[in-house]
């Protein structure tokens, strides 16, 4: 199988509106569709899809607990950025000696973290 390109990853929520906001104001990602399931932009290769699974005649389980990481240039200043804007970070960020990780969660629970590779790739 050959994957030619990340189209969507879907998150869970409860509250539509609510997340809505908190993705495109609180994150500050590019919203770029609506029709009842907010898309938003995650850099240049993908988009998240807010999912209400009631709406599709599901229930919500639960959230995401294995994190979203998003790539950023400087992962100390996206998280002062966030901070600044009430997001609540679990711990300290992480140095792994490859990349630097700081961890947190959407309304929902939903884990995501900012995340930067600064170790060059191995062949």
């Amino acid at each position: 199988m050959e994957v030619e390109h990340v189209d969507f990853v879907s998150v869970p929520v409860t509250d539509m509106e609510r997340s809505t906001a908190w993705y495109r104001d609180t994150l500050g990602l590019p919203q770029t569709g609506d029709g009842g399931f907010p898309e938003f932009k995650l850099g240049d290769n993908a988009f998240l899809y807010l999912l209400s699974l009631e709406a599709i005649g599901s229930s919500f389980q639960g959230p995401h607990t294995a994190a979203l990481a998003l790539r950023v240039p400087d992962v100390a200043a996206a998280r002062a950025e966030l901070e600044g804007r009430g997001v609540v970070f679990a711990g300290e960020t992480f140095d792994t000696g490859v990349c630097h990780m700081a961890p947190f969660a959407d309304p929902d629970g939903n884990a995501l973290m900012l995340h930067r590779r600064y170790a060059p790739q191995e062949s």
